[in-house]
């Protein structure tokens, strides 16, 4: 079962920090958790960012605690960003 979350992120004042911020945040999520991560929206504005993760799993439990955690990460790593916004969605194939 699939498991998506995005979050927006108020990062920086230029194109060059947020990306900085941005890389950062997705290889931590990378390395901590067994997702995929990427930033899949607002590419070209310098204050503001959109990273997906995405859990698969054959449990729902478990993919839902694994995007729970993972946005519970990026909060706790206080990483020169503001989280604006957590969405989820768990799609039951």
């Amino acid at each position: 079962m699939p498991s998506f979350e995005s979050a927006s992120v108020s990062p920086s004042r230029t194109l060059k920090e947020k990306r900085t911020i941005v890389k950062s945040v997705v290889e931590r999520l990378r390395n901590r958790f067994n997702a995929s991560v990427a930033e899949v929206d607002d590419l070209d504005s310098a204050g503001l960012a959109t990273i997906a993760a995405v859990v698969v799993s054959n449990e729902s439990r478990h993919a839902d605690e694994q995007v729970q955690a993972i946005a519970a990460a990026i909060e706790e790593w206080r990483l020169d960003a503001e989280v604006l916004q957590v969405e989820t969605e768990l799609i039951d194939a």
